[in-house]
């Protein structure tokens, strides 16, 4: 055997051996049970037995026991020697890698003081850290709920607050755009403070989120109560000056050559809001108005439309008279200081001519189109007209009038509703226009008493039946259509006492009497 296997050996045996059935042994005196000691022995013939030089040897007798042993044993001793022999030459380096071992021992067990120390002190960081944690917590809080409250303070403030340039423009300013929105603001903080808790509890309240401080009423609030006193006169002030302003813009429509619609359009109806301010603020200064500017626009129509009418008179041609009639005697057309008959003296109430052209509006309306807007025909402008010396037929007249009347009763219908907000109501409009109608039945009465022209009668009929169309397209005939049936009742009568002088005139001719023309 080498000596390699019997070191392994000696391993073995100086390691011990643990029974596989894991039973305790015996201990004997050495300090080792006979089990292990059997086993040791059992694995060190195993052992022996593995080394085929050995197997060899014993199975053919040759080796000797005695001599073998001493061999081994002087191999141990030279291995020993050996080993020693490095021991000695390793000694420095062994001792300075244990002083360095050394140092490494002292160096690790001060950081593991250190670490110790660190430990300790994490640990009461933590509890510091958890501390500032809650306090985070806490203080995001507190930060939450005053954030809360400063934007539910600011939405109060701004809504009762009233800010120095609102008051400066309502006591001070123009009425004007800014002055418009002053007054809106102004509604909505007074609005706003007059609030009580009924009316918070309606399920129409504007803005429930807003309406509240701290869940009292803004009217319950110490701020509200003092700044209702401050917001009323401010209400006031503004319901001055609104009113001061639309009583110069009225006193305005009175003047004569006044451009009443665009008064209407851009100082009237720009500011509707202020109307309905006043409705809320002051229901006696809304009357006022109201009263104020129905008094103008009746005056000023009025006065217009006599004014035109008397100028248009002064264009009237007079195609017929009384003695313009189917059958008269030649004594009815001769001069008074001569036997001739003067045939001048018969106009041309028979000949209809251009007459027909007052009726092409109104014809297009009757075969389907628009009766809102069908005649194409400028009114007549008597200035020009009476500075060119023209002249035209009485339903000519008629048909400038009525068209000026009806575009200024639509006008007037629509301007009413949109600023007085009378919707459903026609009392304003016949305040207004109450006088007028009656002016211009007049004058068409006036004129018929003394009308022998039958074919203007009748084309006055034709256009008269248009503007009910008319009226009925525009949806003013609520208003309108109880003055045309009237003009069409004056019409009739008359048209039927002028045919009757006709057929008058045919019974009693006298061919020999009848003059020739």
């Amino acid at each position: 055997t080498t000596p390699q296997s019997y070191c392994a050996m000696e391993r073995s045996s100086s390691n011990g051996y643990t029974p596989k059935n894991g039973t305790p042994a015996t201990t004997t005196n050495g300090g080792m049970s006979e089990q292990d000691e059997s086993e040791r022995l059992s694995a060190d013939l195993a052992l022996f037995l593995s080394d085929p030089n050995l197997q060899s040897a014993l199975a053919d007798g040759s080796l000797d026991l005695s001599s073998y042993s001493s061999t081994i044993n002087s191999e141990l001793s030279t291995l020993e020697r050996e080993c020693i022999a490095l021991h000695r030459q390793a000694a420095p380096d062994i001792r300075t890698l244990r002083e360095e071992m050394d140092v490494c021992d002292s160096i690790l067990a001060g950081l593991h003081e250190m670490l110790l120390g660190f430990q300790a002190d994490l640990s009461g960081l933590s509890g510091d850290i958890r501390q500032l944690q809650d306090q985070s917590r806490s203080l995001a809080v507190q930060v939450d709920n005053r954030r809360d409250t400063e934007e539910g303070l600011r939405l109060f403030l701004e809504r009762i607050v009233v800010p120095p340039n609102l008051a400066h423009v309502v006591c001070r300013g123009e009425v004007d755009e800014l002055f418009l929105e002053c007054v809106k603001d102004l509604e909505e903080k007074y609005a706003y403070v007059r609030m009580t808790e009924r009316d918070l509890k309606e399920p129409d309240c504007s803005d429930p989120g807003l309406v509240s401080s701290a869940g009292i009423p803004p009217a319950s609030t110490v701020a509200g109560k003092e700044m209702v006193e401050h917001l009323s006169k401010l209400r006031l002030q503004a319901v001055d000056r609104t009113r001061a302003y639309f009583l110069k813009v009225m006193k305005q429509l009175r003047r004569p050559k006044t451009h009443v619609r665009m008064i209407q359009s851009h100082a009237l109806l720009k500011y509707e809001y202020l109307v309905d301010f006043l409705l809320v603020a002051s229901p006696t200064i809304h009357a006022e108005i109201r009263d104020v500017y129905v008094e103008s626009m009746s005056k000023t129509l009025y006065t217009l439309f006599r004014t035109y009418h008397k100028q248009l008179l002064l264009l009237d041609m007079r195609l017929a008279t009384r003695v313009d009639l189917i059958a008269v005697e030649e004594a009815a057309l001769r001069d008074a200081f001569s036997t001739k008959v003067n045939m001048r003296k018969r106009g041309d109430a028979f000949v209809l001519g251009d007459r027909a052209k007052v009726l092409d509006g109104a014809i297009t309306a009757e075969t389907g189109g628009d009766a809102a807007t069908a005649l194409t025909s400028s009114p007549i402008n008597a200035h020009l007209a009476l500075m060119s010396g023209d002249k035209y037929s009485y339903e000519m007249i008629f048909r400038s009038i009525m068209s000026h009347l009806i575009d200024s009763a639509t006008n007037e219908y629509v301007f009413a509703r949109q600023f007085f907000k009378e919707y459903g109501q026609d009392d304003c409009w016949h305040s207004i226009f109450g006088k007028t109608l009656s002016l211009v039945l007049e004058q068409l009465e006036n004129y018929l008493f003394n009308c022998h022209d039958a074919i203007a009668i009748l084309l006055m009929i034709k256009l008269t039946h248009y503007y009910k169309r008319m009226v009925k397209a525009r949806r003013i005939d609520k208003v309108m259509e109880p003055f045309l049936d009237r003009v069409t009742n004056l019409f009739w009568p008359r048209l039927k006492m002028v045919m009757d002088a006709h057929l008058r005139s045919i019974r009693g001719a006298n061919p020999k009497k009848s003059g020739r023309w």
